[in-house]
């Protein structure tokens, strides 16, 4: 991991319940636009520093995704160490949610991979501080698909001359919530889908439902594809796999899908495959979070995931003028919202 400071997080609060089984981390990278918000996380890291370096990752991912979004929001994020099939209880998320509440409204948390709307009350029953409430607006995914999905037709429009996706090759890696409802919209367009999951029932009920072709996990990267849509875990575009694909695009719903920004998001613009930035297509999710805590309407909602289209074409114009990878256009734009509010908070 890199140097502990280097990210800028403002605080990092470890969690720990001997009684409830509760191991988690709280980072909170940044609080300039407004208190930071972002969902929890539940996997079975395979050690405390995999799930800090993580949750490091995703914070600060969060912040910028918030910023260049217009939401008057800052970021951060949790992670829960342990299985979430096997690990969970309600004893648990309401002892999480006093950690929540310890930071006094500074960090606002949401449903993430291995969490569910319903364990949110759990949480709810300790704090406040948290949204993606049953009855209110529920499951974010929804409008993260709807999000990734209005960026993807971007990248096509500025790859390919048109937005239409009808007949491209799309390869979706991972058919969770947000998988599965990306794939409903990329099947009605006409998109021929090949997808993956380590879920095999989830693999089949997909295939059937959108007609889709199946492949092993390990197989891919190596599917002739137009466009790359990874939809599960991070780090998946590195040197290993950009080896492999032949894709002209990588438009998808997950969080840090270049192992490394620096290296690999040069090395696609070398290679001349349009990276859509994660953190602003898959915005749609913290969009309606955010709309739950402010009580705005479902259709503005999707009205803002929809706008998606008009900055990721904005960022792939910055990308191209200035001759810098696309990350890097959109972390400009991010951090100049972050030194304005951060100018405007020092007056």
């Amino acid at each position: 991991m890199q140097d502990f400071y280097e990210m800028g997080h403002e605080r990092i609060l470890i969690c720990q319940d001997k009684i409830t089984g509760l191991k988690a981390i709280v980072a909170v990278h940044s609080t300039v636009c407004g208190p930071a918000l972002g969902g929890t996380r539940m996997w079975n890291y395979t050690s405390s520093e995999e799930a800090l370096t993580d949750v490091m990752r995703l914070s600060r991912g969060m912040t910028y995704k918030n910023a260049i979004s217009g939401l008057n929001l800052g970021g951060g994020k949790a992670v829960i160490i342990g299985d979430s099939k096997t690990q969970k209880s309600p004893a648990l998320f309401e002892k999480f949610g006093e950690f929540i509440d310890s930071l006094n409204g500074s960090y606002i948390t949401a449903e993430d991979v291995g969490i569910s709307p319903e364990d949110m009350l759990h949480v709810a029953k300790s704090t406040q501080f948290v949204t993606g409430l049953p009855g209110k607006k529920g499951d974010p995914s929804p409008v993260t698909a709807y999000g990734v999905y209005m960026g993807m037709k971007a990248a096509a429009k500025f790859k390919y001359g048109k937005d239409s996706l009808n007949g491209k090759k799309i390869a979706v890696q991972g058919i969770g919530h947000v998988g599965d409802y990306l794939l409903q919209y990329l099947h009605k367009e006409g998109a021929t889908l090949t997808i993956t999951d380590i879920n095999e029932n989830a693999l089949k009920n997909a295939a059937k439902k959108y007609n889709c072709e199946v492949v092993s996990p390990s197989k891919i990267y190596d599917v002739d594809m137009d466009i790359y849509a990874p939809c599960a875990l991070g780090a998946t575009v590195n040197d290993n796999t950009i080896a492999k694909m032949n894709c002209s695009i990588i438009a998808g719903a997950a969080n840090n899908q270049l192992e490394d920004e620096n290296i690999h998001g040069l090395t696609l613009m070398k290679n001349d495959v349009l990276y859509a930035p994660d953190y602003l297509i898959n915005a749609g999710g913290v969009m309606n979070c955010y709309a739950e805590v402010h009580d705005i309407s479902s259709e503005k909602v999707m009205e803002m995931a929809g706008d998606i289209y008009n900055t990721t074409m904005k960022i792939f114009e910055l990308s191209s003028s200035q001759e810098i990878p696309t990350y890097l256009a959109a972390n400009r734009i991010a951090e100049e919202r972050l030194k304005k509010e951060a100018e405007k908070n020092a007056k």
